[in-house]
């Protein structure tokens, strides 16, 4: 969180507008629910708010969105049963706050890369100003609302380009979406708001022409273009992604952690590492994955919802599931899959196989393909293994099943009972050998083959 937070000297009320549909997105998904990092834009530009330290967040959603709704909690949300503009969607969100007094800050679901700094700077500007605007200048304004200035600098006044003249189209500086003020004085601008436009819209920047009317005082903020961009198609998606990893990657890297190729690694908004991590290419993280310090990930793992002790050893090609958790010195290898499984201190599951719902004692040695058998088609169920056991390779454990303190399973075994501590478990079916069977079917083959050529060829 920034130590800008603590400059401020008012209360804090947000109002985040989260009702649009997202027609361009071309799903059945509100917009505000796809994901950056893990993350839906949605929980991004709450988790920005919080630099603000803010006293109450309100969410605006439209109709039949509970998942919104879900996401937003435990703040509050209010529904915009009609979609008939950004400021009647912030007007949604005045009973919610009624009685609030200090700086209101309006902004969009939509814009995830938006910092806590940026909306730092934005509330320490509105504790000078009746009404403060975010602005940007983008190297291509494009269709974006232009914000006109007087001759002293000071907001005059915000366009929507497609009630722009020409003149007004040559302007640069381009209208970010948030805006902050004092709360009282914000509500009743925007009960001003008419729909005397060419879409028949409450637009939330004509607050400015009724701010500016009343002699408030009104300023601009500049922010950076990343901060404030929107998110309207799948393609502003992807970018937004780009720009979200390469964030990411940079915090990591300042952090400490060496990538081999930053490029080819993709992490979560809440990827944590200590010190010392090594992280080859090809990686993903995964929400919620913690890494402590002298890690090894090797190439092309994918981490989901996991915790790594210090001094483990990932991969390659492994892929560690929601609930793994691995104490100090255990090491993964390569095609290993787990999966709730919980495993000790030095415990090795090196090779070509699947752990689940499992408990791994410390000092456990896991043999190539094996596979705790832990789901019936109908329940789970739990393997334990005790410490210092030894799994030998392609064993099954049919779950539930413990295996004891420093036991042996022999390579191959299907076990369906426990085994007892120090005991040597071997579960197979008698080895028959035929004296000269293989000759006699060799023999029998050829002759075979060669009939079938011969009948071919005739």
């Amino acid at each position: 969180m920034t130590d800008l937070v603590a400059e401020l000297s008012e209360p804090i009320a947000a109002v985040i507008l989260g009702a649009g549909k997202g027609t361009r997105m071309k799903s059945d998904h509100p917009k505000v629910m796809h994901k950056l990092a893990g993350r839906s834009m949605l929980g991004h530009v709450i988790d920005a708010l919080d630099a603000l330290a803010p006293d109450e967040i309100v969410v605006v959603v439209g109709p039949d969105m509970p998942q919104v709704a879900k996401e937003a909690d435990p703040h509050r949300t209010v529904e915009q049963t009609e979609r008939l503009g950004t400021a009647h969607a912030a007007l949604c969100a005045k009973s919610a706050l009624k009685g609030f007094q200090g700086t209101l800050v309006i902004l969009f679901g939509d814009t995830p890369m938006l910092t806590g700094d940026a909306l730092c700077n934005l509330a320490l500007a509105s504790e000078e100003s009746d009404l403060v605007i975010a602005a940007f200048e983008p190297n291509d304004p494009a269709r974006y609302g232009r914000v006109k200035l007087d001759d002293n600098g000071q907001l005059q006044a915000i366009v929507e380009f497609k009630d722009a003249d020409l003149e007004e189209r040559e302007i640069g500086l381009c209208n970010g979406g948030i805006m902050a003020g004092d709360a009282q004085k914000l509500w009743s601008w925007l009960e001003r708001v008419d729909n005397n436009n060419k879409a028949r819209e409450y637009y939330l920047p004509d607050v400015v022409k009724f701010a500016v009317a009343d002699k408030a005082r009104c300023d601009v903020v500049y922010f950076d273009e990343v901060d404030v961009m929107g998110i309207n198609s799948r393609l502003e998606l992807a970018n937004a992604e780009a720009m979200m990893q390469d964030r990411l990657r940079d915090v990591a890297l300042e952090a400490g952690v060496t990538m081999i190729d930053p490029s080819t690694t993709y992490l979560a908004w809440d990827t944590r590492f200590g010190r010392d991590v090594i992280v080859e290419p090809g990686c993903f993280f995964g929400p919620g994955v913690e890494v402590g310090s002298n890690v090894h990930i090797k190439a092309m793992s994918h981490l989901d919802g996991c915790c790594i002790a210090d001094d483990c050893q990932i991969g390659p090609f492994a892929r560690l599931r929601p609930g793994s958790d691995l104490a100090q010195g255990a090491r993964i290898g390569n095609f290993v899959e787990t999966k709730n499984a919980k495993i000790g201190q030095g415990s090795k599951v090196n090779h070509l196989s699947y752990v689940g719902d499992a408990l791994v004692g410390q000092g456990v040695n896991v043999g190539a393909g094996t596979i705790t058998c832990n789901y019936d088609g109908y329940l789970k169920y739990t393997t334990q293994i005790e410490d210092g056991a030894f799994i030998g390779s392609n064993s099954a454990l049919v779950a539930p099943i413990k295996i004891g303190a420093n036991a042996l399973v022999a390579a191959g075994s299907t076990l369906e009972k426990d085994v007892p501590a120090e005991a040597i478990a071997v579960e197979r079916a008698e080895t028959r050998q035929l004296a000269g069977a293989e000759t006699r079917r060799r023999t029998k083959m050829a002759a075979k083959k060669a009939a079938q050529k011969q009948k071919s060829a005739k």
